[in-house]
């Protein structure tokens, strides 16, 4: 019975080391990352969010079932 008692112990010692790793690790980063301006405070774009994406956006892809829709939507 003390063995696996020991071995419960063990298991919660080093689950809470690697728990304080983890959140040390992410505080960390956190810290040190550069910051961005973003919404209304920011003096970028007006209050619109500007992404640093270099996908190109496609709001649709023009179809049979797509000109259906949009000749019915007029």
């Amino acid at each position: 019975m003390s063995d696996k008692l020991n071995e419960r112990r063990n298991f919660i010692k080093r689950a809470g080391i690697a728990a304080s790793v983890l959140a040390g690790s992410v505080v960390a980063t956190a810290a040190t990352t550069e910051s961005k301006d973003r919404g209304a405070g920011s003096n970028v774009g007006n209050g619109v969010v500007v992404g640093t994406s270099t996908k190109k956006e496609i709001l649709y892809k023009k179809t049979a079932n797509w000109n259906t829709f949009y000749d019915a939507a007029k």
